[in-house]
């Protein structure tokens, strides 16, 4: 009978006050949103983490080739990510062949009227898809367009390319000791620069320099070598 009695009071209440029974409710919500946020503060952590740098070198696969390249090298910044690429573009400061600063930001102030010199040697990793190896090119393809005459200075042998080839107006250099093979084209308006390729396994390496460097061609044939091997070393 108390129970029946104490129902039916709540019922009256009720119905006299319906918004009585949501206090009891809102309290009750508020105690735990507040018990919630003092959990989650003392277990929320107090360090905080640095946002990661780039690697100083960067495992590329060109031609299911494996390379490192360093990651400042990379001139294109689409191609500076890990993984396979179909082809990576990169330059080097000559003659140290480290990898260059982040450039400088010029403006009509600061710019300078005179050209500057080139430091730099320029280096192209491609997929060849099993187009014809440069080797093979030097032997078959080049003697058919070049001129009879040849000149050789220091160990090197330069021949001029036929006027009307497809080649015209380059010169093609060789030397033995180290092995170097270039197509340069001549000074004119614009400093002459070289040409000079190379496969490994997938991929075709190209260097790019200016010709007045082959004044000192040991140099350069060796400075190849070198990024040719610590770009594609066993080692990694």
């Amino acid at each position: 009978m108390t129970l029946l009695s104490t129902a039916q009071h709540l019922a009256r209440d009720t119905r006299r006050n319906p918004r009585a029974h949501l206090v009891p409710i809102i309290l009750s919500a508020v105690i735990a949103a507040g018990a919630i946020t003092l959990v989650a503060y003392l277990l929320w952590p107090t360090y905080t983490t640095a946002p990661p740098s780039d690697p100083s070198r960067l495992p590329v696969s060109v031609g299911g080739t494996l390379f490192n390249v360093p990651t400042l090298a990379v001139r294109m910044k689409i191609q500076r990510h890990s993984g396979p690429q179909e082809r990576v573009d990169l330059d080097f400061l000559y003659p140290s062949l480290e990898a260059p600063a982040a450039p400088k930001h010029y403006s009509a102030e600061t710019i300078e009227d005179k050209v500057q010199p080139i430091d730099r040697i320029f280096v192209s990793i491609a997929a060849h898809h099993n187009s014809l190896a440069p080797e093979i090119r030097l032997r078959t393809i080049y003697p058919r367009y070049l001129e009879a005459a040849a000149t050789t200075d220091d160990g090197l042998t330069t021949r001029a390319f036929r006027d009307g080839s497809p080649y015209a107006g380059e010169d093609l250099v060789i030397a033995g000791e180290p092995a170097l093979a270039a197509r340069c084209t001549r000074d004119a308006t614009t400093p002459g620069m070289c040409l000079s390729e190379r496969r490994i396994e997938g991929a075709d390496l190209t260097f790019r320099f200016p010709r007045s460097w082959l004044a000192q061609w040991r140099d350069i044939a060796n400075a190849m070598d070198r990024l040719s091997a610590q770009m594609h070393s066993a080692k990694g």
